[in-house]
């Protein structure tokens, strides 16, 4: 009984999540519904970077932790810099080089 239980609520799971999945990204035609997806996606995981690092900035700031608030803010742009933006980054690499190494 607790098996069959495990595998409905499985099922019911995956259709909800199959559910979730907005329309427009998979009304797209041929190729570009991976690009669409693959952008939703993103969009979700920084909306979800967004979130934990606003649960750990609270932590600091109820601590009363300025100095390393400031400090994980920095590195919470840096690395939301590098995931989020590899274009970019790669684009100042280049310039930095460029300046650097004429």
């Amino acid at each position: 009984m607790r098996r069959l239980t495990g595998i409905a609520l499985t099922a019911a799971i995956v259709v909800a999540a199959t559910l979730l999945v907005p329309a427009a990204a998979l009304a797209a035609g041929g190729n570009s519904v991976g690009s669409n997806l693959s952008g939703l996606l993103r969009e979700y995981a920084g909306e979800l970077y967004t979130g934990i690092v606003a649960i750990f900035a609270l932590f600091f700031l109820v601590n009363r932790r300025f100095t390393e608030l400031m400090m994980f803010f920095v590195a919470a742009i840096v690395v939301g810099w590098f995931v989020f933006a590899p274009g970019q980054v790669a684009d100042a690499a280049k310039a930095i080089a460029n300046q650097v190494l004429p």
